[in-house]
C-alpha cells in the first residue's frame, strides 16, 4: 500500500512538471487567446489579450511601391472582429522566435491568414508584449501583407 502512495505521488509529480507552462508558452498563450479570439468573432477576449495602451500598426505598399504604416486603435479593431462572422477569420501563425527578459517579451510569427476559408494574404506580426500584473499583454502589433511569396 505504501508503494502504491509513493508511486502515485511521484505519479502526480511528474504530470504536474510535464504539464508546466514555461515563459516562452505563456506568451504564447496569450497570442493565440489573440486569434482564437478572432476566430470565434469574440470580442472579449480579443480585447482582453491587449493592454490599455497598446499599438496596433500596419505596414502597407502604395500604388507606386512605396510603404507606410498605417494606425489602428484596438477599440475599432476589437469592434470589427465582434462584427466578424464565426469562423470567418483564420489566421494561421508559426512562432519563429520568443525572446523574454523580465516583463518585457517579444515574438515573431509568420501568418497566413484566410477569410471565410480562402486565402487572402500572408506576412509577419511582430509582438511586444509586456507583463502586467502577473499576466502577459500585447503592447505593441505591427505585421506585414503581400499576396506573393506566401509559400
Amino acid at each position: 500500500m505504501k508503494q502504491i502512495l509513493i508511486l502515485l505521488t511521484a505519479g502526480i509529480s511528474i504530470s504536474t512538471i510535464a504539464t508546466a507552462q514555461t515563459p516562452e508558452d505563456s506568451v504564447k498563450a496569450v497570442i493565440n487567446q489573440l486569434f482564437s479570439a478572432m476566430k470565434a468573432a469574440d470580442a472579449s477576449t480579443l480585447k482582453d489579450a491587449f493592454a490599455d495602451s497598446a499599438v496596433l500598426q500596419t505596414i502597407r505598399r502604395r500604388q507606386d511601391g512605396t510603404f507606410f504604416v498605417q494606425n489602428e486603435k484596438v477599440s475599432d479593431f476589437v469592434n470589427q472582429i465582434g462584427m466578424a462572422k464565426k469562423d470567418s477569420l483564420d489566421e494561421r501563425i508559426t512562432f519563429e522566435t520568443v525572446k523574454i527578459d523580465g516583463p518585457l517579451a517579444t515574438a515573431w510569427t509568420p501568418y497566413k491568414f484566410y477569410y471565410a476559408g480562402k486565402f487572402s494574404h500572408c506576412g509577419v506580426n511582430s509582438f511586444q508584449l509586456v507583463k502586467i500584473n502577473g499576466r502577459w499583454k500585447i503592447q505593441f502589433l505591427i505585421d506585414t501583407r503581400r499576396r506573393q511569396n506566401c509559400e
